[in-house]
């Protein structure tokens, strides 16, 4: 099964880098300097932040359907960053050290199916996931953390 990770778009961030931080606590959001690699994973360019660079500390809803899963964490997003397409059936590096979890959701926001993975596991976690067709999209997370990392979504063909 053919899948494509999604990435956050930075305009939907970019904004927050110039307010202050009185702003920012009124978002529920923060500017930080990466102060370790890995340690800041951004959710647009899906890498993580050099030491030194600038990133958004954010209030994200990453799930935001009307259903009992509606969800939200915080996320980091590098003041630098650069949108990232995935090709088809690529998994980013960011992936591949950390141990994740996958949630598999239908088109009306319920959990079909869930899995802790390796990330050196991912595609082959997402493929058997995506193989059931009630499965609208799976989103990835950071174990750890709980983290909302990126989303995945089946490719036809």
């Amino acid at each position: 099964m053919s899948f494509r990770i999604q990435a956050l778009k930075y305009d939907s961030f970019a904004s927050y880098f110039a307010m202050s931080d009185a702003q920012l606590r009124g978002h529920r959001a923060l500017v930080r300097n990466a102060d370790k690699k890995p340690g800041f994973p951004c959710r647009v360019s899906l890498e993580d932040a050099q030491l030194g660079e600038r990133v958004l500390l954010i209030h994200f809803e990453h799930l935001s359907v009307d259903s009992p899963y509606r969800a939200s964490h915080a996320i980091y997003v590098r003041e630098s960053a650069v949108h990232r397409v995935c090709d088809v059936n690529e998994v980013p590096d960011l992936f591949r050290t950390r141990t994740l979890s996958v949630r598999a959701f239908d088109s009306n926001g319920l959990l079909v199916d869930a899995d802790i993975v390796d990330g050196a596991e991912l595609e082959r976690r997402l493929d058997h996931m995506l193989v059931n067709e009630s499965v609208a999209h799976v989103d990835i997370h950071f174990a750890k953390t709980g983290c909302f990392a990126a989303r995945a979504f089946r490719v036809h063909a």
